[in-house]
Parts: structure tokens; C-alpha cells; sequence
């Protein structure tokens, strides 16, 4: 299995262990994700949840091979069910992030309470250059976030940021050095595990208060996406990725 699960008493570790393929997302590997997350939901024990990657990457993103071989066209698919359950955790949810954070490993850190990225670490939002659509809500939060026009510099023009700017945009908590990045990962955590369980999650509960704007947009998103994935486009643009040439959109139409 590409994702470990270990659980230390109150906390839940995973980790993304594909480092042969820069942690890129499988759908296997997303059904195990929100297994864990689910898990970690209905578990009264486990009080926060960390995910971080093997072999000092975080995540290339989706794994596009395995992505087109199995189309994301419902509600139920692996990578919905994962999204869901990361957005609706319960528990506290810390990401250590470093190397790459690509498309979903960037989007998905919206979800999480406390993010620690390591100087080095790019984030990138490639989505329209694969003829795609952001996921994730993230073209509702990431505006929120940051401003519609840097959102839009980002996910329109796909221009990638270092773990300063993340910092400086509050997409990121703290930057820690690549050494430290776990010790200081799992020492947050069990600070907060070991803090009162019911005053936590009843902080997250309302630092998260219900959004129905994040539900509803992450539907849209996930339509939309399943029509992009099956266009013309999406079809030269993944064929140019694989081939490593220069996408020619004038011949998808």
C-alpha cells in the first residue's frame, strides 16, 4: 500500500509513500486516504490526524495515468470521498509539507488547520494548463484566502509559489527547516492531543463552521471536472505531458 497509516495513541499519521513517483496520487491510494480520514472521524480515541510524504516530497499531485484510466464521474469515486472527508474531519488535521505541493497537494492543505512547509517546498495549481478545473473548493477559499486576483494569478496562469510567499499568503502556518519538519510535525501534534479534547473539538467545530458554499462548490468543481477530463482538450494536453512536448490546442476542438 502506497499510504501508511500509524497511529500513536491520540494521533494519526499518514504518509504518502511513493517516492518513486514523487507521491503521486492514485486512486487506490485516495480510497485509502479517506479511509483513514473516515476512520479517524468515527474514532472517539484519535484527536488529530497529520499527513505529510516520504523521501522529502509531499506530492506531485494525481498520478495522470492512473487519473485518465479511471475517470473521476461521481460522487462516490475514491477522490470525492476523500476531499469530503478531509473537509469534514472532525479532528484536527496537520500537514508538513515539502518538495512539491502540486494541484491537490496544494488545494487539499485548505482543509487543514495547520500546515509547516519547508523552506524549499513549491506549490503549483497546474489545472487549466491540463485543461482541467480546480477541485477541492479551492476557487471558492483560495480567493478567500488570498484575493481573487493573486487566486486568479495562480490558478490562471498556473504560476507556482515558494513556501515564503504560502507564509505570507496564510496558506502556510509556519516555515520549519526540511530536518526538523517531522519532529516539529509530530511535536504540534501531540501538544494539541494533549490539550482538552472536548474544548479542541469544539474550537475546530467553530473555527469550521458549516459553509454550504464549500459543499456546493466542490459538486460544481467535480462536474465540471468530469467533462474537462473527457474533452478534446484534456486529451491533448495529457498526450503532450506523457510525449514532453508543447500542447497544441488548436487541433482540440
Amino acid at each position: 500500500m502506497d499510504i501508511i497509516v500509524t497511529v500513536d495513541g491520540p494521533v494519526m499519521a499518514l504518509r504518502l509513500d511513493r517516492p518513486d513517483k514523487k507521491n503521486a496520487i492514485t486512486v487506490a491510494m485516495y480510497a485509502a486516504l479517506a479511509d483513514a480520514f473516515e476512520r479517524a472521524a468515527a474514532d472517539e480515541d484519535i484527536r488529530v490526524v497529520t499527513i505529510a510524504g516520504q523521501g522529502g516530497l509531499f506530492t506531485a499531485g494525481n498520478d495522470l495515468a492512473d487519473f485518465i484510466a479511471a475517470r473521476p464521474d461521481g460522487e462516490d469515486m475514491p477522490v470525492f470521498r476523500f476531499l469530503r472527508a478531509i473537509a469534514a474531519c472532525p479532528k484536527v488535521v496537520i500537514a508538513g509539507v515539502e518538495g512539491l505541493a502540486v494541484g491537490i497537494g496544494t488545494t487539499m492543505l485548505l482543509h487543514c488547520d495547520l500546515v509547516l512547509a519547508a523552506p524549499g517546498t513549491t506549490f503549483s495549481l497546474p489545472f487549466v494548463d491540463l485543461a482541467l478545473v480546480p477541485e477541492a473548493a479551492s476557487s471558492l477559499l483560495l480567493p478567500r484566502l488570498i484575493g481573487r486576483q493573486r487566486a486568479a494569478k495562480h490558478l490562471l496562469l498556473a504560476d507556482p509559489f515558494d513556501a515564503e510567499t504560502a507564509l505570507s499568503y496564510g496558506l502556510v502556518t509556519e516555515i520549519v527547516p526540511a530536518d526538523a519538519l517531522e519532529g516539529r510535525l509530530h511535536g504540534i501534534a501531540a501538544r494539541i492531543a494533549a490539550k482538552p479534547p472536548e474544548a479542541v473539538r469544539l474550537t475546530k467545530q467553530l473555527l469550521t463552521a458549516p459553509d454550504d458554499g464549500v459543499a456546493e462548490r466542490m459538486a460544481a468543481e467535480g462536474a465540471l471536472f468530469g467533462e474537462r477530463l473527457a474533452s478534446a482538450e484534456a486529451a491533448e494536453a495529457f498526450a503532450a505531458f506523457f510525449e514532453k512536448r508543447k500542447p497544441d490546442f488548436t487541433r482540440a476542438r
